[in-house]
Formats: structure tokens, C-alpha cells, sequence
């Protein structure tokens, strides 16, 4: 497997995209072209690809590490993580998680966050073992749209 960080965008990465989001959730669709490209350039989110068996295979997974900075200091969050249904328990998620992490201690983040909801029994499992801890606190969303 290679793991690599999406530094442009063609149309195998349009096409990955198009196939690994709805396997993800069916409540947003998969990015655009433009939207990957400003992604890819915005300097504060990184998106990983997996790929195998080499660089040149196809892409099976991805995971974001989304940052921004507030008054009390610079944060990221795992976003994301996807890995194609066909190839999944491979170790994939683990790699592309650990290269969210391995960028986060690049940028000298204290603390890395992210989300999963309880019904992927896996990925809780995953996070849980590479040693994220499970926070007691409350999540809110507030819909913006009608």
C-alpha cells in the first residue's frame, strides 16, 4: 500500500472521490473537481490517498486532517476516512490515519480530533486501539438549512 498527500487534481481523483464518498455517507455528495483543487492548495487541509499495491494503483481509501487556528492555538481534525468496501480490514484506515497524524506532529499540534458515529463499530474499535480516547462531551449541530 502507499499512502500519499493529494498535491493536485485529475480525473482519477474526481472518480475516486465520486466512489469512495457515498460509500462514506449518503448525505453529501462527493466533491467537485474545484472543490478537491482548492483542497489540495488550501495549505490548512491535507488529504491522503491510498493506493495499491503501488503508487500507480488504484485509489482505495482517503482521509482528511482538517486544521485551523483560533485564540487557543491551532487544531485539527481527522475528517473522512474512507476505504473502499472491497479492500477494507487490510490496515488501510490505520495507515491513512496515521498519516493525518504524522502531518499533525509535522505542524506541532498538541491534540488531534475526529468523530465516528457509533454505528461503525470498526472504526471505533481502530481509533480506540491506536489510542484515541473517547471524550465525554456533547456534539451540537445546528442545521443551516430549511
Amino acid at each position: 500500500m502507499h499512502i500519499s498527500l493529494m498535491d493536485q487534481v485529475d480525473d482519477e481523483i474526481v472518480q475516486a472521490f465520486a466512489r469512495l464518498i457515498p460509500q462514506l455517507t449518503r448525505h453529501s455528495p462527493p466533491p467537485t473537481r474545484d472543490e478537491l483543487a482548492e483542497m489540495a492548495q488550501s495549505g490548512s487541509v491535507f488529504v491522503f490517498l491510498a493506493r495499491l499495491p503501488d503508487q500507480h494503483g488504484e485509489i482505495i481509501g482517503s482521509a482528511t486532517l482538517a486544521t485551523f487556528r483560533s485564540p487557543t492555538g491551532l487544531h485539527g481534525w481527522i475528517e473522512d476516512v474512507v476505504v473502499d468496501q472491497a479492500v477494507r480490514r487490510q490496515g488501510i484506515g490505520k495507515a491513512l490515519t496515521e498519516a493525518c497524524l504524522g502531518q499533525a506532529r509535522a505542524l506541532g499540534l498538541r491534540e488531534v480530533n475526529l468523530t465516528s458515529r457509533s454505528t461503525r463499530g470498526s472504526a471505533n474499535l481502530l481509533y480506540q486501539a491506536m489510542g484515541f480516547i473517547r471524550r465525554d462531551t456533547n456534539l451540537y449541530r445546528y442545521s443551516l438549512r430549511d
